[in-house]
């Protein structure tokens, strides 16, 4: 008797291990399908303890995809995610079935910044959310002359940072607060017709508050995972709430503000033209009302601008200096080629773009080599689906890990190396896509909206700085980090650039000032 059941344990044992070792490999599934190999995972905590570990979460995703593969599930608390390592399941998720895997998740943290999902980014995916999407697109659009009137406030911003630049020579200088506000101003004027000047109280108050926001949706919040636990005391979420009020009341006041002047005739910006847009849609018997869209949406599209609009361009630029300083040869190259296209007599252009393709080149490969968002904004399965030959469960969260994408070493030669002439032609004169691999604005219906404007500001940004600034190391100083900090967008550490006048540019300087005097 005791044999026999020392037997019926033994064998027991044995299907519990070959249970858990199919589950592991992505063979067992309850309707006999596949579904993909998944991380152990405990009953209410899922697999939080598997996930801990000092490495930043894409460079830990990435590593988990040697033993796991290329598409592989955990469990964060009761929902199950799936992390993409792939270019060919990303494509899947963003393209092929974009509209399957449209959804976003509900989360305490992002229903505080979006008062409940009516921004653009986080809303779920609705016949709201299309309409409210379809209607800013349009008002991008309508926005002043195209690009033309948008190019104008990007250059008026770099020439003040560079005339910034120009006083501080000879010092050790942090760019970051310049970047910073020239790039809130290009918004602020975008969405208000509003530029601020260093020290203004309103754009101290929205850097701050801008801070304020990032630092504390950036933690890995456990009042995500359990929502429930809100309603303990938890001072990030005490932080995040004041935050948005001091946002929302900056936002409610300039919305008074345009209602009470607003005019169809004349368009001063795009809060403007979300107006307008929202008055044709009433007026054709489009009725914002039949699918929801509030005054809330149009304020909440404002701040969905400043929160993905002013960061992620800012941080771009951040990381665009410090290869830049690494890499002198290639800050070499492509002053030698704003010399020769632009010369010293005028200030870059957006049609120079075509004549300028390793300084375009340059941009792309800092985009790939640090992803602003290494991992894109999850996904939810709208409807039961598939991803490759995995089955995916309707309400899956799933989330892209750019990171993966554009570190692939079967798709980018030493992804680690920096290297602008990978995205040159053979001849070197043109761009080219070397890879399917690379998304840096996602792609699909939920690509990000700024696309357009952040290239320009990238380019117009860099050329001025570029043309006028050889940018280095200041003395008794080290070399940028290039780890970066992970958060709500990939960041490099502080650090500090010695900006000096290119002698051509000196010569033209004094050479104006030359001509000032003889004037007066």
């Amino acid at each position: 008797m005791a044999w026999f059941l020392c037997s019926c344990v033994f064998a027991a044992l044995i299907l519990v291990v070959l249970y858990l070792k199919r589950k592991m490999n992505g063979f067992l599934v309850d309707d006999g399908r596949r579904s993909p190999p998944s991380l152990p995972s405990l009953p209410i905590i899922g697999s939080l303890l598997s996930l801990k570990s000092d490495m930043a979460p894409h460079l830990f995703f990435q590593q988990l995809q040697k033993k796991y593969g290329d598409i592989y599930s955990l469990m964060m608390g009761s929902h199950k995610v799936l992390i993409v390592n792939s270019h060919h399941h990303a494509k899947e998720v963003l393209l092929k079935k974009g509209k399957i895997f449209a959804g976003r998740a509900r989360t305490v943290t992002t229903d505080i910044l979006t008062r409940d999902g009516k921004d653009i980014a986080f809303a779920d995916y609705s016949a709201t959310w299309r309409f409210h999407r379809k209607m800013v697109h349009g008002a991008l659009c309508m926005f002043g002359e195209g690009s033309a009137s948008i190019e104008k406030i990007i250059c008026r911003e770099a020439s003040s940072m560079c005339k910034v630049l120009t006083d501080l020579q000879n010092s050790a200088v942090d760019m970051a607060p310049e970047l910073t506000r020239a790039v809130t101003n290009v918004v602020c004027s975008l969405c208000f017709s509003s530029a601020y000047k260093r020290g203004d109280a309103e754009f101290e108050a929205m850097l701050q508050y801008s801070q304020g926001i990032l630092d504390t949706v950036a933690k890995d919040s456990l009042v995500d995972i359990f929502p429930w636990l809100q309603f303990f005391p938890n001072e990030d979420l005490r932080i995040l709430r004041q935050c948005v009020s001091i946002r929302d009341k900056l936002l409610q006041k300039k919305y008074e503000e345009h209602k009470a002047n607003y005019s169809d005739n004349v368009q001063r910006d795009l809060l403007d033209a979300l107006l307008r847009a929202k008055s044709s849609s009433e007026n054709n018997n489009t009725s914002t009302q039949d699918v929801g869209l509030t005054e809330d949406h149009l304020l909440m599209t404002v701040g969905d601008i400043f929160g993905a609009g002013v960061e992620t361009t800012t941080t771009v630029l951040k990381w665009s200096i410090a290869y830049l300083i690494h890499h002198p040869q290639v800050q070499k190259k492509i002053q030698e080629e704003l010399d020769s296209k632009i010369g010293r007599d005028r200030h870059p252009q957006l049609s120079d773009r075509g004549n300028l393709p390793y300084l375009e080149a340059t941009i792309r490969e800092v985009l790939r080599i640090r992803p602003v968002s290494p991992l894109l904004i999850p996904h939810v399965a709208l409807s039961d689906s598939s991803i490759g030959e995995y089955t995916v469960q309707k309400g899956t969260r799933v989330i892209v890990n750019l990171w993966s994408l554009h570190h692939d070493e079967k798709e980018w030669k030493n992804p680690e190396l920096f290297d602008p002439g990978r995205f040159l032609d053979e001849e070197g004169n043109g761009l080219c896509n070397p890879s399917l691999s690379y998304l840096p604005f996602g792609a699909g219906i939920r690509v990000c909206l700024g696309e357009a404007l952040a290239k320009m500001e990238l380019f117009l940004f860099l050329s001025w700085i570029l043309q006028r600034f050889t940018l280095g190391v200041p003395a008794g100083q080290t070399l940028p980090e290039l780890q970066g900090k992970f958060g709500v967008v990939l960041q490099p550490q502080k650090y500090k650039v010695d900006a000096r006048l290119r002698p051509s540019w000196e010569k033209n300087i004094q050479f104006q000032q030359c001509k000032q005097l003889k004037s007066v």
